[in-house]
């Protein structure tokens, strides 16, 4: 081989190795979720589904990494520093109380929230049309007239109540204007309210229990994530003690609980996915509004009604979204 024909093709084969490196992939986007529930939900799987719309498929072209705390408020702090630690593009937040911890641990990551409360009364955000800083989200905004409707719900079931428990746990999230949302609606209907606090699941029993002894009539679930991963576990203790449990989420009445009414939880995922989505095409978080949910259900579940021997009125059942027997 003449020298002249063999540099050239020397030449071309020590630039192949820089060409790869010039053509390598461009990075998977990452993004980190953290839950106060107990492991995966419905709300986790209306996310993924809301990313898989807009083109984002877990395990293709993004990573998202999972984290949950059971309910319990302890570990909201290490998990979410746990989770910002992986190096995440943007970091997804359920529930007021966990979302907070996510804001203070980090004023860069772009944080999007999925809440049940009014995000500018608790502090998470400033404004609802432009939250400013890394914070943007959606939000199921239970107003004063939605914590009013739940607890005239119980007395519309329960003509006779006059003692009503309100089930709380470790996240204690019951914000200034919903605890007086609450306390306002007791008065009107003229009852009475006492908090139930619960630390751990196993407590559940025992509380549910005492209370009923204690004269308890009726069980208010207050809106938190200990609430919801648990909801079975909490409609089978109530059930038992004969007591009717009113909830802000759908899946307290599908595990057997008597009536619910709120937004539903699961349309804040594909909401929440449509955000994160922006955010990662180069929208500053910042600048993307919170996200309002406007619609609110009312579920009734006739066969735990029955069990409990309670009537529940034909116009009550007329305004039902539905009605489980």
């Amino acid at each position: 081989m003449r020298r002249r024909d063999f540099l050239p093709l020397v030449a071309g084969a020590t630039a192949w190795p820089f060409a790869a490196r010039a053509q390598r992939p461009a990075k998977i986007p990452f993004i980190g979720y953290v839950s106060p529930f107990a492991g995966r939900s419905f709300l986790d799987e209306a996310f993924e589904d809301g990313l898989k719309q807009l083109g984002w498929v877990k395990g293709q072209n993004i990573r998202i990494e999972y984290r949950y705390a059971s309910g319990r408020q302890d570990t909201f702090s290490p998990l979410v520093s746990e989770v910002l630690a992986l190096g995440v593009d943007a970091l997804v937040t359920v529930g007021s109380p966990l979302s907070l911890v996510a804001k203070r641990a980090s004023t860069q990551i772009p944080l999007i929230f999925f809440i049940t409360f009014d995000p500018v009364e608790i502090g998470l955000v400033s404004n609802l049309a432009r939250p400013g800083g890394n914070v943007t989200g959606v939000t199921g905004l239970g107003t004063d007239e939605v914590f009013g409707k739940r607890l005239q719900l119980a007395t519309q079931i329960v003509p006779s109540v006059v003692r009503i428990a309100v089930l709380l746990s470790t996240e204690q999230n019951r914000f200034g204007r919903s605890k007086g949302a609450l306390a306002t609606a007791a008065k009107v209907l003229g009852v009475e309210l006492h908090d139930l606090d619960v630390q751990a699941p196993s407590e559940l029993d025992g509380a549910i229990r005492n209370a009923k002894d204690q004269g308890t009539q009726a069980l208010y679930i207050w809106p938190n994530g200990f609430n919801y991963s648990f909801a079975k576990q909490i409609s089978d203790v109530a059930n038992a003690n004969s007591l009717p449990s009113i909830y802000p989420f759908r899946e307290g009445v599908l595990a057997g609980g008597l009536a619910s009414y709120g937004a539903d939880v699961k349309d804040l995922g594909p909401r929440g996915a449509a955000q994160v989505d922006k955010i990662l095409r180069g929208a500053p978080p910042g600048a993307l509004p919170v996200e309002q949910l406007s619609k609110y259900e009312l579920l009734i579940n006739l066969k735990t009604a029955k069990a409990l021997g309670l009537d529940v009125p034909p116009s009550l059942l007329a305004l039902a979204d539905e009605v489980f027997e």
